[in-house]
């Protein structure tokens, strides 16, 4: 999540919700133990907390439930829109992983869920770097998102997406830049950043890196 993908979330805002509470059988395995994931992250997360990729506000809301200061960044005008409604108090500013505005606050976490991955590696890479020069030492980056231990793994998770008939998802599968663990732990080591990481569902990993230097 730079700007490649914003159509796409305009056209999933309006039925995101009803995908991530299960009632849509293609992702039901992408988004099982939902609540439980979003938990986790807001959990992990402390201070003032900078959010990319808010979607329609579920995480928000868990952070905010906390008692956290959230600043929510989001691509989608459509989504932006929803998680006004809800959050008419939230922050929201129109920016990506890889262009925001300046949030004039000291921020202590950097989360995100289902969205790191709609980056190449490359941007990865620049994500993370400016996310280390954001935090003070001690901070985190907590994000939720899909990710394969191995290329043979994935591959395996489209032919059984196919197998399955569900096409979305496998097209999904191919055309997004969906990494494996040993790149995400490269790209956060070689930035500065502890990382561990914590299986949730067939799909999504908890990543909670903590920077060190």
């Amino acid at each position: 999540m730079g700007r490649e993908f914003v159509d796409l979330f305009e056209e999933w805002a309006t039925s995101y919700d009803e995908s991530v509470t299960g009632h849509d059988p293609e992702y039901k395995a992408v988004f099982d133990k939902y609540d439980t994931i979003l938990a986790e992250v807001a959990n992990h997360s402390t201070g003032n907390v900078l959010e990319f990729g808010i979607g329609t506000g579920n995480l928000s809301k868990r952070l905010l439930d906390r008692g956290a200061t959230v600043i929510g960044i989001e691509p989608s005008s459509a989504m932006r829109k929803l998680a006004a409604a809800k959050f008419p108090n939230l922050r929201i500013e129109n920016g990506d992983f890889l262009h925001f505005p300046e949030v004039g606050v000291p921020i202590s976490t950097v989360t995100s869920t289902y969205a790191f991955h709609h980056l190449t590696d490359e941007e990865k890479n620049v994500a993370i770097k400016n996310f280390n020069e954001l935090l003070p030492t001690g901070g985190r980056i907590v994000f939720a998102d899909t990710a394969f231990e191995s290329q043979q793994a994935k591959q395996a998770a489209i032919e059984l997406a196919d197998k399955n008939g569900y096409q979305n998802l496998s097209e999904d599968l191919q055309r997004e830049y969906y990494p494996t663990i040993d790149t995400l732990r490269n790209l956060f080591e070689s930035n500065g950043f502890y990382v561990t990481f914590k299986q949730m569902n067939d799909f999504v990993w908890l990543m909670v890196a903590e920077k060190t230097a």
